[in-house]
This record gives structure tokens, C-alpha cells and sequence, in this order.
């Protein structure tokens, strides 16, 4: 991969990707990210989770409109019936308010007012959240992604925790075929399910050809 492979994909220029090239390198090759099939994809993957590298961290200012379709069992708008949620209102365009509502109590994070859901909300290549991933990415790479989260938002640490998680789902496994099938496997570990599957599969196809890794 090179910062001409990574321009392309991302549609950005050479300039702007180069902070990633030297990162990205070395996280591939420390997860054995190592062939031209496991790297289309990883590539692929991280381009699209990122929005092109450019977003290194959740986005969590949302209208009080969209907050009810986002997250329906936590917030209403009147007139509708509240049935134990909360008006959506107060949390218009607040995102510390909002993660610490929709993150507390799980993914490790404790209640609404530790401030783990804000503290551990989504950051990195693929939107690493929640106090027990930021524990287990920090302890096996050996940063205090804990005390310092915000860790997640340089290169260095956002390609190796990136590669982790790649190797925790089994990653080079699902790349290696090389299949339609199994790169949507690839996507529903990552992303839990087919969410942007057409853009994967174009960024993936095209990573295909510039790595000279089509099937």
C-alpha cells in the first residue's frame, strides 16, 4: 500500500493521507494483515468506516427529529406517548448528554452519571466504544486507552487499535477467500450488519485492483 493506494481510495490527496500511510503500514504488518487480499479489504473497511480517514470519532449531535428514529426505546417526541423514554428535546444537539443516556449500563460502561458513555463513545478507524473494548484494546497493545482515550484519535494508535480489532473478529480469516460472501461476513463482524454494503464492496473491488488482489 502506498500513499498513491490510499489517495485513491479515500479520494483525497496524497498530502492529506500521508499522516496514515507510515501508521497503517506497520499496523498491517504487526496483524499479519500481509497479503493483497487481507489488505483490500482491511483497507476497504477502515476507508468506509472512516468516511475516507476523516472521521476519527463518533459524531453524536443529532436534531431532536432524528433522535427518536435513532435510538426509539430511549427517546420520544411529543405528542407521542413516553412509555418510560425521554423527551428528545433536551438533547438536541448535545452529544455528551446523549452518550451518556444510550451508552450507560452496558458494553462494560457503568450509569448515566459515570460519563462513561462520552468518555468511551466511538473513536478510531472503526469506531472502537465502550469502557470493556478501550480496557481490552489498551491492555493488548499496551496503551492507557482508559486514562487516555483520546489516544484514539492519532494515527498511530487508531491503525494498530484498528488491526486488533481486525484480528479479534477473525479478520484475515474471512478476507483470505476473497468472495462476495465472505466479505460480507467480514462487514457484519465489523459492523454488526450490512450497513453501507454497496460502498464497501465498490472501495473493496477497487483495492482489489490497485493491490492487484482480485479474485
Amino acid at each position: 500500500m502506498t500513499a498513491n493506494d490510499l489517495a485513491a481510495l479515500t479520494g483525497r490527496s496524497t498530502d492529506e493521507v500521508a499522516p496514515w500511510v507510515s501508521p497503517l503500514q506497520a499496523a498491517m504488518t504487526e496483524f499479519d494483515i500481509n497479503t493483497p487480499a487481507r489488505e483490500a479489504a482491511f483497507l476497504a473497511q477502515i476507508v468506509h468506516e472512516s468516511d475516507g480517514l476523516r472521521a476519527v470519532e463518533e459524531c453524536l449531535s443529532y436534531s431532536a427529529r432524528r433522535l427518536p428514529e435513532v435510538w426509539p426505546r430511549h427517546f420520544f417526541l411529543p405528542p407521542d406517548d413516553a412509555n418510560g423514554r425521554r423527551d428528545a428535546t433536551p438533547f438536541e444537539h448535545h452529544p455528551e448528554a446523549l452518550a451518556n443516556v444510550v451508552y450507560a449500563d452496558r458494553m462494560g460502561n457503568g450509569p448515566e452519571n459515570s460519563g462513561d458513555g462520552w468518555r468511551f463513545r466511538g473513536r478510531g478507524l472503526i469506531q472502537l466504544t465502550g469502557r470493556h473494548l478501550y480496557t481490552e484494546a489498551g491492555a493488548a497493545l499496551q496503551l492507557d486507552l482508559v486514562n487516555q482515550p483520546d489516544d484514539l484519535l492519532q494515527p498511530d494508535a487508531a491503525a494498530r487499535v484498528a488491526g486488533w480489532y481486525w484480528q479479534r473478529i477473525g479478520g484475515n480469516g474471512l478476507a483470505d477467500p476473497a468472495t462476495q460472501q465472505s466479505f460480507a461476513q467480514l462487514t457484519e463482524a465489523i459492523n454488526g450488519g450490512l450497513i453501507g454494503e454497496d460502498h464497501r464492496e465498490q472501495l473493496w473491488k477497487q483495492a482489489q485492483t490497485l493491490l492487484s488482489a482480485a479474485a
